[in-house]
């Protein structure tokens, strides 16, 4: 077990570094950089050469290669460099802000999971039924629905028109220690909002398992022993079932990100969607690659939790 959990840490090493790689190469090819931002002639007449000993300063002038292997340097050492807007450690910015975007994530996870698990249970038990029909159909307006859109729709009915929710934040203004009933509350409806196409996803998946598994031989047998019906379909089928739904639940996180940072552009969350944002208008490129690697430790630390699963729910990947 061990050596199968080392074998899948060490892989992740160079995909991570590959993922600075090309983040860096992307961030390079947008047109401009930092001082692009601070000339405007509409309030000033500074030229970009008025900023030339500032571009000095921040090692803008050096070759790309070169500020990349200065980068990796510095992450070798634990330190992401430093914002050129705010001038702040990138650790510092991006941690103010992550466990926000940890709250909105995990809450939509887990709201996908539940619900998501429950209705692909109930759905493949009454398959073909009616409530099978409806179930699949609503699972294909809510993957077809952007999450924009969705987000817009539900803060335009539960926030304004049937004040259910709160319009935006984290908390009552002015309030530093918000309680935890209180945070849930904020939450709630960006999280199922970002996970509602997750739920559908899961649905459908918990169904298509269910249904094959329910055909098995071992399932007829469990019945013709007179075992509870609920019993079968829990302790037996479900059980068998779950592989495929660790599947997608590990590559459920890069969505979950990116849906985040419109949910939280919308919501008014204080995360690293809406650090990345401003980021990307303002040329800052440490906080950028901060962030996606943040972001790609996150997705492959997800990966190797899903790997983790599989050896525990199917003996024979941990024996093998």
């Amino acid at each position: 077990m061990g050596r199968y959990i080392l074998r899948r840490f060490l892989i992740s090493i160079p995909i991570l570094i590959g993922v600075t790689l090309i983040t860096f190469i992307f961030v390079n090819l947008i047109p401009g950089d930092y001082i692009d931002t601070l000339v405007n002639p509409e309030i000033s007449r500074a030229t970009r050469a008025d900023f030339e000993p500032l571009r000095q300063q921040l090692g803008l002038d050096k070759p790309a290669p070169v500020r990349y292997l200065l980068w990796l340097r510095e992450l070798a050492r634990g330190n992401l460099g430093f914002s050129l807007n705010s001038r702040k450690a990138v650790t510092e910015e991006i941690g103010l802000r992550l466990t926000s975007t940890l709250k909105l994530t995990s809450s939509a996870l887990i709201f996908a999971i539940l619900v998501g698990t429950v209705l692909g249970i109930v759905s493949a038990v009454r398959a073909y039924t009616p409530l099978d029909i409806f179930l699949t159909v609503m699972g294909f307006i809510w993957v077809s629905v952007p999450v924009f859109f969705a987000a817009m729709g539900a803060l335009y009915l539960f926030a304004l028109r049937i004040p259910i929710f709160p319009v935006a934040g984290t908390g009552p203004a002015g309030v530093s220690d918000v309680p935890f009933y209180t945070q849930v509350y904020y939450y709630a409806l960006p999280a199922m909002i970002l996970g509602l196409e997750r739920v559908a996803a899961f649905m459908r998946y918990t169904r298509s398992s269910m249904l094959e598994v329910l055909r098995q031989d071992y399932v007829v047998v469990a019945r013709a022993k007179g075992l509870k019906e609920w019993t079968i379909i829990i302790n037996h089928a479900f059980k068998n079932a779950l592989l495929p739904l660790i599947t997608i639940v590990g590559l459920s996180l890069p969505s979950l990100i990116g849906g985040a940072v419109i949910i939280e552009a919308i919501f008014g969350l204080p995360g690293i969607g809406t650090l990345s944002l401003n980021a990307v208008t303002q040329r800052d490129y440490p906080i950028i690659l901060g962030v996606n690697f943040i972001g790609a430790i996150m997705v492959l630390g997800s990966n190797l939790l899903a790997d983790i699963a599989y050896a525990f729910v199917d003996p024979r990947i941990r024996y093998e």
